[in-house]
């Protein structure tokens, strides 16, 4: 069997891919080519994965008419002939994509030529590659039960939940907080805005480590992001690569995130789909602070879910601050059923298998 995946431009389309991919591999003997661009995360983490890359010469659609909207359109046909010539050459029994402009040619050319296609939108909102493209494939496979009516031209549509890597579901609870020096009776709140960082939260956050300077019942593990951590480092009056105190372990960057995952109870988080499906399968209740330019605002969207659930509490991005997030909270440590309750409630969001459900469901419709 030969299967070729697509995902690309930002990580929340890439580790998808990735996950349904390592899925696959336990479940059939196939040949694997992964479709990227050159410029894109994917060119760099994917090959770094083992798998077999290529590219496509395609780029994003401009939002304003533009000399670059007629080198986009010239890329796209390009990229159509050559997603033409790969499938050609691979022969593949099923495409699979999960978002990204890359996703668009390949999955079109695949779908006119009647190779079975499943596309994963991992928003409430989808993006406008994966919204043309259901018209097209043969099964959309959604995140969140909200996405469900975003396709009503699809063929089929299936509430999977998102994929989540095996290693945040299966560490260990108890060897995480060892690791990360958490005593029994604190509390472990982890704050992160991605692997660069969010601005916003990471100065609101230095009340927060202030505020907590003097408390033993409390532990925040704070990765600030790579392009940030100087900069909060100043913001402390800390020489970077030091403590602040007892009460903060503040870090650039989480090379094990699931194991901080696994030790912490409350997060603060951006409503990045891929994070939020971390949080609900490790049952972590959140502060979300949705990232105000997402495409079409999905995060807040994907945050309003979890909200409605009774998962999380939200903060605006515009209404952010020091004293807003201090308060939110030292409300949640101080509500010891209500974090009990969060806890349930995002756990009861939570898709553990929903790499294996999307796994099976792309060979489901196959014609191998």
């Amino acid at each position: 069997m030969n299967i070729m995946i697509s995902g690309g431009g930002t990580g929340g389309h890439i580790y998808p891919a990735i996950t349904i991919y390592k899925t696959l591999q336990t479940m059939v003997d196939a040949n694997f080519l992964y479709v990227g661009t050159d410029k894109g995360l994917e060119s760099r983490i994917v090959p770094k994965e083992g798998i077999p890359f290529t590219t496509l010469p395609v780029q994003g659609l401009q939002r304003s008419f533009s000399l670059d909207t007629f080198i986009t359109a010239g890329k796209t046909i390009s990229s159509l002939w050559k997603a033409n010539g790969l499938i050609s050459k691979f022969k593949p029994d099923i495409v699979i994509g999960t978002g990204g402009y890359v996703c668009g040619p390949l999955l079109m050319a695949a779908a006119l030529r009647g190779i079975p296609t499943l596309i994963q939108e991992q928003n409430v909102v989808p993006g406008i590659t994966n919204k043309i493209l259901s018209r097209f494939v043969d099964v959309v496979a959604v995140g969140y039960e909200e996405a469900v009516r975003a396709f009503p031209k699809a063929k089929q549509v299936v509430y999977t939940g998102n994929p989540v890597r095996p290693a945040v579901v299966a560490a260990d609870r108890d060897k995480a907080r060892q690791f990360f020096g958490i005593q029994e009776h604190q509390t472990a709140i982890l704050v992160a805005g991605g692997s660069r960082g969010a601005r916003s939260i990471n100065t609101a956050m230095a009340a927060v480590h202030e505020a907590f300077k003097g408390r033993t019942d409390v532990k925040i593990i704070h990765a600030t992001g790579t392009d940030e951590y100087g900069r909060v480092c100043d913001s402390l009056g800390m020489q970077e690569g030091a403590t602040y105190s007892e009460a903060s372990h503040i870090v650039p960057y989480l090379d094990n995130m699931d194991m901080a995952m696994a030790a912490s109870d409350v997060a603060i988080f951006r409503s990045g789909a891929i994070g939020l499906a971390e949080l609900a399968v490790r049952g972590i209740p959140s502060i979300l602070i949705p990232y105000p330019y997402a495409a079409a605002d999905h995060q807040t969207y994907n945050a309003k879910a979890f909200v409605s659930a009774g998962a999380a509490d939200m903060i605006l991005d515009s209404e952010l601050n020091g004293a807003t997030l201090l308060t939110a909270l030292t409300s949640l440590l101080e509500t010891a059923e209500r974090r009990k309750l969060m806890a349930e409630a995002t756990l009861g969001l939570g898709k553990p298998k929903a790499a294996e459900d999307i796994a099976k469901l792309a060979l489901s419709i196959t014609k191998s």
